[in-house]
C-alpha cells in the first residue's frame, strides 16, 4: 500500500518520482530496475522509497495503478464525447486514442508490454486480469448500447464480440513498437497518418463483421 507520506506530497514532487521510476522500469524491467538509480535521479534518501512505497514490488504496483487510471481516464472521455456517434465511429476514436496514449505516455506503455513479456512481475497475472476485465466490461458495454440502437446484428454474442475487438486492438498497439510481432501488415513503427489508414481498414473488417 501506498503509504500517506507520498499522497501527501507536492504534486510536483510526486509526479517527479512516478516519472523516473516509470522510465526505470520502462527502460530495465522489473528484476533490471534499481532502486539505487532511481533515488540517485532524483536525488533523495533511498529511505524515503521505502517510506512511501514499502519496497521495489509496492513501488512499481503504484506505477501499475496509476498507468491504468491514466487509460481508464483516455476511455472514459473517449465514451463521453462519443455518445452521440454510431458504434463504429466509437471503436475509431477508442483505436486513434489508443495511438495517442502510447505516443504522449511511451514509458507507461512500454512497463505495460514489460509486463506482458516478463514473468518475474509480481501479481502480474491479477494485474493483467484487471485490464482485460476492465477493457471487456468498456467494451461490452458500448457493444450493448449499440445493439439497443441498430447498429449491430441483433443474433451477436455481445462478450465474444468484446473479446475479439479488445484482441485486435491491443494486438494493434503492440505491433506499432514490437517489431517481431508484424507479419508483413506493415504496424510497426507507423506514423499517425499511417495509423489512421490502418485503423480505417480495422474498423472496416469489424463493420463487415458484427
Amino acid at each position: 500500500m501506498t503509504n500517506n507520506t507520498f499522497l501527501n506530497l507536492p504534486d510536483e514532487k510526486k509526479e517527479k518520482i512516478i516519472a523516473v521510476s516509470t522510465n526505470e522500469f520502462a527502460a530495465k524491467g522489473y528484476r533490471g530496475a534499481s532502486i539505487n538509480s532511481i533515488v540517485k535521479k532524483l536525488k533523495i534518501a533511498k529511505g524515503s522509497i521505502f517510506s512511501y512505497f514499502g519496497d521495489k514490488e509496492g513501488l512499481f504496483l503504484h506505477i501499475f495503478k496509476f498507468a491504468v487510471e491514466k487509460v481508464k481516464d483516455y476511455l472514459r472521455d473517449v465514451r463521453e464525447n462519443t455518445k452521440d456517434q454510431n458504434i463504429f465511429e466509437r471503436l475509431k476514436k477508442i483505436l486513434q486514442a489508443g495511438v495517442d496514449f502510447t505516443d504522449r505516455h511511451p514509458n507507461i506503455y512500454r512497463v505495460y508490454i514489460r509486463m506482458l513479456l516478463n514473468s518475474d512481475i509480481p501479481l502480474r497475472e491479477d494485474m493483467q486480469k484487471s485490464i482485460r476485465e476492465y477493457a471487456h466490461e468498456f467494451l461490452c458495454e458500448l457493444l450493448y448500447d449499440a445493439k439497443e440502437k441498430n447498429e449491430i446484428r441483433k443474433d451477436l454474442d455481445i462478450k465474444i464480440a468484446a473479446f475479439t475487438i479488445e484482441a485486435v486492438m491491443d494486438r494493434f498497439l503492440q505491433t506499432r513498437i514490437l517489431p517481431f510481432l508484424d507479419p508483413g501488415a506493415d504496424i510497426y513503427g507507423a506514423d499517425r497518418k499511417k495509423c489512421e489508414e490502418l485503423i480505417d481498414q480495422i474498423i472496416s473488417i469489424l463493420k463487415k463483421g458484427i
